[in-house]
């Protein structure tokens, strides 16, 4: 086979919402980095929801990012929380796919910490292959060929291969 071809786990991030800054904010951002052993970074509004109590820079949610060997081992063993199952409409029509995570203790290693409480997550993977950085470059951007994207059925052929994942 081409190695242009192969499909490979570009990053894998993990998002928690808290919906407000303070105590729960904090415990995320302990939570994630208890679970990823890398600093993870407090996301803020954009706009303004009165109803909700929102103004914008208000810093509510925490998310890490994660890629190349530490992505792949983290992503193995959170599918392993998922019980190897996913649903087609997990993947998205660029290859891409994310699913939530109910309570943190669900995850293979992660103990329960009484000072953190529970909480669950999202997680968020990006599926690429070499030719990829060509729409990112700085000199001569240009838009992926047909050829290069990687499609919904080559993104679920590539989780169940790789990772011993069911898709139903």
């Amino acid at each position: 086979m081409n190695n242009m071809r192969n499909i490979k786990v570009e990053k894998v991030t993990l998002n928690m919402g808290v919906g407000e800054p303070g105590n729960n904010l904090d415990k995320a951002v302990k939570l994630l980095n208890y679970i990823t052993g890398s600093k993870p970074v407090e996301t803020s509004t954009k706009k303004r929801i009165p109803t909700w109590g929102l103004r914008p820079n208000l810093k509510i949610a925490a998310m890490v990012t994660l890629r190349k060997k530490k992505a792949h081992e983290l992503l193995s063993r959170l599918l392993k929380s998922k019980e190897d199952l996913l649903k087609k409409k997990n993947f998205d029509q660029h290859g891409n796919f994310s699913f939530g995570i109910q309570e943190y203790i669900d995850i293979p290693g992660v103990e329960y910490n009484p000072e953190i409480g529970m909480y669950g997550m999202d997680v968020a993977v990006t599926l690429a292959r070499p030719g990829f950085r060509i729409k990112r470059r700085s000199l001569n951007r240009k838009n992926l060929p047909k050829k290069i994207k990687i499609t919904k059925e080559e993104a679920i052929s590539f989780v169940e291969k790789e990772f011993g994942v069911n898709i139903k």
